[in-house]
């Protein structure tokens, strides 16, 4: 009778030892599940006019055709601020505008990623704006199916930009103008400057 009660013991502590170590394995492979994978986008820094870093991005695969983008920033003006996704990975906050010949930061950037010849807020590119608090901080996180990280990591990469207005999505009601949102609302939103931008390689 001892020795059954030993290998009972013994047999119990191994079964919990097993379930242990299946919980482990499943915890870990949830982790797995959202950590980045080989090929994905490297963490972005984000930085103002003045190079000085505002915010951190990361663009992972959440599932088939799907990606998640996440984002944190700090010292930024409090409120909403247009929140897109560039066509090409260059942040120039000294870049000139060949068409006014002023200094337009991160012009080089190019226009919002647009990948299905679309309109404001229908391009590729575009993200929800983006809640800045009342200390300068704020974070978001979404799953697009509008690109995949391979449109992202061409050759000429891409950029993220974060804007100095609120994006109105070009929802121009038409009490408010009979004609509709014009070609530069179609384009941008209404957003404003580029106040912040981080290349996406």
């Amino acid at each position: 009778m001892p020795k059954a009660r030993t290998f009972g013991r013994t047999h119990l502590a191994l079964c919990l030892a097993l379930a242990a170590g299946v919980a482990a394995i499943g915890v870990s492979a949830v982790a797995d599940a959202t950590a980045a994978r080989p090929g994905d986008p490297r963490p972005v820094v984000i930085r103002d006019t003045n190079g000085v870093a505002v915010g951190r991005l990361s663009i992972l695969r959440e599932g088939f055709g799907t990606a998640r983008v996440s984002v944190s920033v700090k010292g930024l003006t409090p409120g909403f601020h247009g929140f897109h996704i560039h066509t090409t990975g260059l942040c120039d906050p000294k870049a000139v505008d060949p068409a006014t010949g002023q200094v337009s930061p991160f012009f080089t950037a190019g226009g919002h990623l647009d990948l299905a010849g679309a309109v404001h807020a229908g391009h590729s590119g575009d993200l929800p704006p983006l809640l800045v608090g009342k200390d300068g901080s704020g974070a978001a996180s979404v799953v697009t199916d509008r690109f995949g990280l391979r449109e992202l990591t061409d050759a000429d990469g891409s950029a993220v930009i974060v804007h100095a207005l609120p994006d109105n999505l070009a929802n121009i009601p038409a009490r408010y103008a009979p004609d509709g949102p014009d070609e530069a609302t179609h384009r941008t939103g209404d957003a404003g400057g580029r106040t912040a931008c981080g290349v996406i390689r």
